[in-house]
């Protein structure tokens, strides 16, 4: 049973039949992350954001895939929309105000307009995590998600060990874990929602 990042790198030698791996496991648990984080958005990778302007940017958080969303923490409160810096630079040059957009520009968030004065902003965005390492022997896939990670790394591995034919298998299972994981975090996002009748 997968509980730690070290039963986890045990649980792949024994699925790949090999003791002669240690060096390498690790490579394929870092490569299965990374493909992990690539396609799949789950609760665990939620992270608040709250920051104020300096001099009308704002630092982009660290570790940062993509936002959930960003508002003007104002009076009233006003939900910026996301768009591309020339887009911004274009329609705004050196025009300030109350934003409507952001950019990311060079490990900062800038704005348009130009803010007029140094505002507050809070968000929600989509996190890298932490790797898994044996200084940090767990995270939300060990904990949660063993076999995702499993059978991900198991997908990795199966080149670099000339098992062709295993491709498909352990492809089929990560495929299968995660569009459970997908169909789950579904309906998390609806969970204790009321049904509601739209009148025309």
């Amino acid at each position: 049973m997968i509980t730690s990042y070290s039963t986890l790198k045990t649980s792949i030698a024994a699925f790949l039949h090999r003791s002669d791996l240690t060096s390498i496991i690790p490579e394929f648990i870092a490569d299965a992350e990374t493909r992990i984080y690539n396609e799949l958005r789950v609760k665990q990778m939620e992270t608040a954001y709250s920051a104020t302007m300096s001099g009308g940017v704002a630092a982009e958080p660290s570790g940062i895939i993509e936002w959930q969303w960003l508002y003007l923490d104002a009076d009233p409160k006003r939900k910026l929309e996301r768009r591309d810096v020339e887009w911004i630079v274009y329609q705004f040059g050196s025009n300030t105000g109350k934003p409507y957009y952001f950019a990311r520009n060079a490990g900062n968030l800038m704005f348009g307009p130009t803010p007029d004065s140094d505002y507050a902003l809070v968000g929600s965005y989509y996190k890298r995590l932490d790797a898994l390492s044996d200084s940090n022997t767990n995270n939300w896939l060990t904990d949660d998600y063993p076999d995702l990670i499993r059978y991900a790394a198991l997908a990795e591995a199966a080149p670099y060990v000339q098992e062709d034919d295993r491709i498909a298998v352990w492809e089929g299972k990560y495929q299968t874990a995660k569009a459970r994981i997908e169909r789950l975090e579904k309906r998390e996002k609806t969970s204790g929602s009321r049904l509601s009748t739209i009148r025309g």
